[in-house]
């Protein structure tokens, strides 16, 4: 694990190593999400990148919309 260090304007470095395995590049967006105290950083991908991920589902015993949060 890796630590990095908060700069005084608010701007973190990510690790050569982290980036290179997430496939991260300048100018890429993460979307920031906070939950107990926890930031997670989640790059924002293509919607041409998701094509195929639902294949095979299938709609029986999906929840209905008054059931999802």
């Amino acid at each position: 694990m890796e630590t990095v260090t908060l700069s005084s304007k608010f701007q973190l470095v990510l690790p050569r190593r982290a980036r290179e395995r997430l496939g991260l590049r300048p100018g890429m967006k993460l979307t920031v999400l906070e939950k107990g105290g926890v930031i997670f950083l989640v790059p924002e991908r293509p919607m041409r990148a998701l094509r195929g991920v639902a294949k095979g589902v299938a709609p029986e015993g999906l929840r209905e919309k008054k059931d999802r949060l």
